[in-house]
């Protein structure tokens, strides 16, 4: 069996918001808030749980079209807060994880309000890349986050 090698890459999004540096954090600590901003599947959600603390664990669960479960789990390493949440996610559909993730997601005081910082370094598992996809994802998410705090 040859081994396939694993892709690492990584990508930086950065957005403002009018919102306070407080605010924009808490939408990323309320798990009401945070599903309606980071939920791209809501009407195929089959469990959301958000355990929002250092060392503390995140679940979500979707049905795919295909009727495979998409499973993403991510564990908090450093949370400050009003400053900064680094965690790590992996994410699987089916039995079959595609990726695994280390995020840091910084905020700043901006004239606007916040400027937040978005890092994702990435390890494509097995052949699965999907970085353009993930970016526009993400993007997508933050057009949605935008409208829950401002």
């Amino acid at each position: 069996m040859t081994a396939i090698p694993t892709l690492h890459t990584d990508f930086v999004i950065e957005r403002e918001f009018s919102a306070t540096p407080d605010e924009v954090f808490a939408a990323w600590a309320d798990p009401d808030a945070r599903m309606k901003w980071s939920n791209c599947h809501p009407d195929n959600t089959r469990e959301h749980r958000l355990d929002f603390r250092v060392h503390g664990h995140e679940i979500y669960e979707a049905t795919a079209a295909n009727g495979d479960v998409e499973r993403v789990d991510s564990f908090f390493f450093d949370i400050v807060e009003g400053q900064r949440i680094v965690f790590a996610y992996d994410i699987r559909f089916g039995s079959k994880r595609l990726s695994v993730s280390l995020v840091t997601v910084e905020f700043f005081p901006s004239k606007r309000g916040t400027r937040m910082a978005y890092s994702e370094q990435l390890a494509y598992l097995d052949g699965h890349e999907d970085r353009a996809e993930r970016m526009r994802g993400t993007e997508e998410a933050f057009d949605r986050l935008q409208c829950i705090v401002e």
